[in-house]
């Protein structure tokens, strides 16, 4: 990662001289310093970020600060791990939003990818700590461990519990991991490094993937079971572990909300444990319960709050601790900020949920870098290539890739035969094109050289 950002775009360029004249924001241009520190990007975090996350921004081009902290500054993008991101908090000058964690719940996507901006992710980055509460939870309910604390604390507290210790240790009986089935349904990050250590422990795998990729698969144990449905695989298992992304909806409408119900949960064993260290919104609590009071063997662990389920004699519910150490809010946050770090600086993007997956090659030191986001619509690339041709910049590589309603370019212009260049005048024309939303020149002063189509009207 270091020598990846030893040089951005901007600083690599060493072509002929170019009328540039772009701020880092738009509104007043008398009041630029107000909004910012001349030569720096404006990095707004939300919640407290890990700081060797936030050590992956240069102080010589970055300005990170809080959003108590922020006063009139405009930010250029926004870090956050749980804050509920709301509309009004998104400043007109933010290019991206990365959130520290998976879910991306908690921002609207949707509406920001309406407005070009590109929202991220930290796939894998709490993968092992979720992972290792998923083992404990397997141990959790293989043994009523809490019970059994909280028995002996009520023993200690009556000056009992060396009389009493080896006689009612009988109340907490269980059974061990080896050569129990777990069921791990999604094989992702998460459920196949779970699969992974549980084999290791001598349990016995099935899984369940609709979307199962074939790099994950040749990741997987060998002597893993692959089921057809979520039915299939826990019909025999012992232990089932939840990790798939919460989509709203019903299972009918292609959502995943309660789809842990009465369908999945009457192909359980008797003695059944469900591991949810995935959403809560995943099981039907009420399903669940149905199953927990019929019968004393089944067990339900969750690290999400539960109002039906919360003080069940068979149901464990925990804080929402999965993600919670040290290192995992470290792996996330130093994920984020490469990924932010790489968009700003360079236009790559990895890891977004509502945008694709680009890359051009390094930029020759001769051209400008310009990206442009546009609605993904037939017509519009052609109108901006035929920008450039018109000010004679010749096109030296570009990419073109579209998700949903959004395309994303990345254009790389060599400048040394324009007549007198004027690059602020070629990037309003590409930005107030139809269907265009937004345009960075990825060139000059950290900050600067982003302009946005808002409905009709040029912010820069």
């Amino acid at each position: 990662t270091t020598t990846l950002f030893k040089q951005s775009a901007a600083t690599l360029y060493s072509g002929p001289a170019v009328d540039y004249d772009h701020f880092s924001h738009g509104w007043s241009v008398a009041d630029l310093g107000d909004f910012t520190q001349p030569g720096k990007y404006n990095m707004q975090t939300f919640n407290k970020i890990s700081p060797k996350g936030l050590a992956k921004f240069p102080k010589e081009f970055y300005d990170v600060f809080s959003a108590d902290d922020k006063g009139n500054r405009m930010a250029h993008a926004i870090m956050l791990r749980s804050h509920k991101l709301q509309e009004e908090e998104v400043d007109t000058s933010v290019r991206a939003i990365a959130r520290c964690g998976a879910g991306t719940n908690n921002i609207p996507v949707a509406r920001m990818t309406e407005l070009g901006i590109p929202v991220f992710n930290t796939p894998g980055a709490n993968a092992n700590a979720v992972k290792e509460l998923v083992l404990c939870g397997m141990l959790l309910g293989s043994r009523r461990i809490v019970d059994g604390v909280n028995h002996m604390k009520d023993l200690g507290s009556q000056g009992l519990a060396r009389e009493r210790v080896e006689k009612d240790k009988a109340l907490f009986g269980g059974r061990e991991l080896k050569g129990k089935t777990l069921a791990v349904i999604g094989l992702g990050h998460i459920g196949s490094i779970t699969a992974r250590d549980a084999g290791a422990l001598g349990m016995e795998l099935v899984g369940y993937d609709p979307g199962l990729s074939v790099s994950t698969a040749l990741k997987l144990p060998r002597d893993m079971k692959l089921a057809d449905s979520i039915s299939s695989a826990v019909a025999n298992a012992d232990y089932i572990s939840l990790n798939i992304p919460y989509i709203k909806g019903s299972p009918e409408e292609g959502g995943t909300h309660g789809i842990i119900g009465h369908d999945i949960i009457r192909h359980f064993k008797s003695d059944a444990v469900l591991l949810n260290f995935a959403r809560g919104e995943l099981v039907d609590s009420k399903a669940m319960k149905d199953f927990l009071d019929g019968g004393d063997e089944g067990r339900y662990i969750s690290d999400f709050p539960d109002d039906e389920l919360w003080n069940h004699k068979n149901a464990v519910i925990l804080p929402h601790l999965g993600a919670s150490t040290e290192e995992a809010e470290d792996s996330a946050a130093a994920m984020a900020a490469d990924t932010l770090r790489l968009y700003i600086e360079h236009g790559t993007i990895r890891h977004s949920v509502n945008f694709p997956d680009t890359n051009l090659p390094e930029i020759a030191t001769s051209c400008i870098r310009i990206t442009v986001v546009n609605k993904n619509q037939s017509g519009v690339l052609s109108k901006i290539t035929e920008v450039f041709a018109k000010h004679n910049m010749n096109i030296t590589q570009q990419i073109n890739h579209s998700r949903g309603t959004i395309a994303y370019n990345v254009i790389d212009v060599d400048p040394t035969d324009a007549d007198n260049c004027s690059l602020k005048d070629v990037q309003q024309e590409i930005t107030m094109l139809d269907g265009c939303l937004s345009t960075r020149v990825l060139f000059g002063t950290p900050g600067a050289g982003y302009a946005r189509n808002l409905e009709g009207q040029y912010f820069v």
